[in-house]
């Protein structure tokens, strides 16, 4: 009731909450509104002087604060070129930072009602957003397919709260129990808690790299998470059995894990959901390992450092198992879960080698959209890139262009590499475009709202 009460307050308050003009004939350029919501978030809204009449609802990523800005698009040249094109960009900050999409979804509502009533209803609703944002983006596809005629996420945990935060469990879980460390993973009580934590295992980690045993470990954590070997755009992409530049790069990526997901944004969101919620009580690692996107080079560095992978995951089988609080996962489940079932046709893209949100949360989303039924309205599309989100304006508007065209025309067209990477180039031939054919390996660890069975 309370994000019912946020949407209708927002006509009420916009004449004296916007501080910028309506679009007149005289304007040279676009018309910029700022503005605050009931609920303490802002907006912000962009209007060209000739709109071609869509409407793109924008949701940004994972903002830790303190600083909470407003945001209508995923970066400044891909809305320049929005723009000259006569899109309408809207999106709002959250009302709070962090694991926000209790308030994430409402004010993006909120939002897009501001702006009907500022400037009209849109002929085309679009929403879409990157990274947790991409999160944001699925939850308005399930939630309010009403307001809007179709969604594109990028490189979104689409994977959802659970899966993600069981994922990002597995890693830290071998890392501490194979390199020999006593820090708490969950139940976190504070910021300052979770950094020690990180920096005590960050420095584990980081004297571990030194041996061969301690690389092989490594390695083992990393593809528990899928971890790609190629993950960041400065790295050399590796060949395909040199496994130690492989493992060097993967290294890079587990401490930005510890550094970034594993601790102190664990921390915030079990505040939100009230204590722990993942769990690894009845995993079984081995199977986990033979899913991975990289055993082979988990299996040749345990060779080459004359380690027993065979004992080490027994070792992580007799090591004490985490064990979640029911109703944390509950509130987890019910605000950051998906059912699969989508009513408006959904695009999603990712690049192949994302660390942060691996692509492997493509397959999870498709699971969920699968035994929902809903498989004719979702399409996938891969991105050759290292690194999260890290796509041209020309693959972005190359991807809005496909969900465009789906709702034009009323069936998905040009989804493959060849078609993408053409519309890519049409939109922005300055730009790189890199579409693949690509099929991620399983997602180690789903959990949607389509299989009961996945909170057993």
């Amino acid at each position: 009731m309370r994000h019912r009460t946020r949407i209708a307050c927002t006509a009420a308050l916009l004449l004296t909450l916007t501080t910028a003009p309506a679009a007149t004939a005289a304007d040279a350029g676009p018309t910029h509104v700022d503005g605050r919501l009931p609920s303490g978030a802002t907006y912000m809204m962009d209007v060209p002087t000739t709109w071609n009449g869509t409407l793109l609802l924008f949701s940004h990523g994972y903002n830790a604060g303190p600083a909470n800005p407003a945001q209508d698009a995923p970066d400044a040249p891909t809305k320049a070129l929005l723009l000259q094109q006569g899109y309408a960009l809207i999106g709002s900050s959250y009302a709070s930072t962090g694991w926000a999409v209790t308030d994430a979804v409402p004010d993006q509502m909120a939002t897009l009602s501001a702006f009907t009533d500022r400037f009209g209803q849109a002929s085309r609703t679009l929403a879409w957003g990157r990274s947790y944002g991409g999160l944001v983006t699925t939850a308005i596809a399930e939630r309010h397919p009403d307001r809007i005629d179709g969604s594109l996420s990028m490189c979104g945990l689409v994977h959802g709260g659970v899966a993600n935060w069981n994922n990002t469990l597995d890693p830290v879980f071998a890392l501490k129990t194979l390199l020999g460390s006593d820090v708490p993973l969950v139940d976190l009580p504070t910021q300052q808690a979770a950094t020690d934590a990180a920096n005590t295992l960050t420095a584990t980690v980081d004297s571990a790299q030194s041996t061969a045993e301690g690389r092989a470990r490594i390695a083992l954590a990393a593809a528990l998470h899928n971890i790609p070997v190629w993950n960041a755009p400065t790295q050399t992409r590796p060949a395909a059995t040199d496994w130690d530049a492989q493992q060097a790069n993967q290294y890079d990526a587990v401490k930005g894990l510890l550094k970034i997901a594993a601790f102190n944004r664990r921390q915030e969101a079990e505040v939100r959901a009230g204590g722990n919620m993942s769990w690894n009580t009845g995993v079984d690692y081995a199977r986990l390992l033979a899913k991975s996107s990289v055993r082979k080079e988990v299996t040749a560095l345990y060779k080459k450092a004359g380690l027993s992978l065979t004992k080490d995951l027994a070792a992580l089988d007799r090591a004490p198992r985490i064990t979640a609080d029911p109703a944390a996962v509950a509130w987890m489940s019910g605000t950051s879960s998906f059912t699969g079932k989508l009513a408006k046709p959904q695009l999603s893209v990712h690049t192949i080698g994302d660390a942060l949100v691996p692509v492997q949360t493509e397959s999870a989303l498709k699971r969920a959209v699968t035994a929902a039924g809903s498989g004719p309205l979702l399409r996938q599309a891969y991105v050759d890139n290292a690194g999260h989100c890290t796509f041209s304006p020309a693959e972005q508007l190359a991807a809005l262009r496909t969900l465009e065209d789906r709702l034009t025309t009323g069936t998905w067209q040009g989804t493959d590499p060849a078609s993408l990477n053409a519309r890519a180039t049409a939109a922005d031939p300055t730009t790189p475009t890199r579409y693949i054919s690509y099929r991620p390996t399983p997602y180690l660890r789903p959990y949607d709202l389509a299989h009961p069975a996945d909170g057993r």
